[in-house]
């Protein structure tokens, strides 16, 4: 089966030539794991010091330490835990789609765009949202782009897909047979948001983030 994961890290000041470097100095690595179909596709985007880190494997968990065992020379340890953490996991709060075979999910051909998008959540609205969107997903399963999926952190959301936009009917049947999800779906959404005062014109709630590694098969590296 696949699955899709989502960490967030953080590069310590002046590190960002080295942590750059060092991401791509592990591409044999990602490499090899794709071609022994262990790692499907992986991607990392950048956004000020933060790193937002998006793979999906095939047949068993892989954590990112697998992947990138010597970043944490170059990243800021996470607080909370006895145990030191450079690379901390988003949580899936919302999906369009979910694999339901490794040859469902496979692409069939390569993307255009790898594309990862930041929005800020207001603390008191977190539940509200997980809430409509849980709803959405259970009720409405499949309804828009395969592979678009929202990951959480704090009140960091992290929003990964790719283009051109793959949508298709339902192979499985949502957990709710309901029929609440608002019409008026981004009047409901709005209130919910942070605004980024300082994001380019039309991504004031959702900004773009920069591809910094691309990994598929073949290999592909975007700096």
């Amino acid at each position: 089966m696949v699955k899709r994961f989502a960490f967030r890290a953080q590069y310590q000041n002046g590190r960002k030539e080295d942590i750059l470097r060092y991401l791509e100095s592990k591409s044999n690595t990602i490499k090899e794991l794709a071609a022994s179909d262990t790692i499907m596709t992986l991607s990392v985007f950048m956004w000020n010091n933060n790193l937002f880190l998006y793979y999906e494997s095939i047949g068993k968990d892989i954590a990112p330490d697998e992947l990138f065992g010597e970043s944490g020379i170059y990243l800021k340890a996470w607080p909370g835990e006895d145990d030191v953490r450079y690379w901390i996991p988003m949580h899936d709060i919302f999906h369009y789609n979910r694999p339901v075979s490794i040859e469902h999910w496979r692409r069939k051909r390569k993307p255009e765009k790898i594309v990862g998008r930041l929005a800020r959540l207001k603390p008191e609205m977190l539940s509200s949202y997980i809430y409509y969107h849980y709803q959405y997903q259970e009720e409405k399963p499949c309804d828009g782009n395969k592979t678009g999926i929202i990951h959480l952190n704090d009140n960091i959301m992290f929003f990964y897909h790719e283009e051109p936009v793959i949508t298709e009917p339902p192979l499985y049947q949502g957990a709710l047979n309901t029929s609440n999800t608002p019409s008026a779906w981004g009047e409901v959404m709005r209130p919910h948001f942070i605004v980024w005062e300082d994001a380019p014109k039309g991504q004031e709630i959702w900004r773009n983030v920069g591809l910094v590694f691309h990994m598929s098969s073949p290999l592909t590296i975007f700096n």
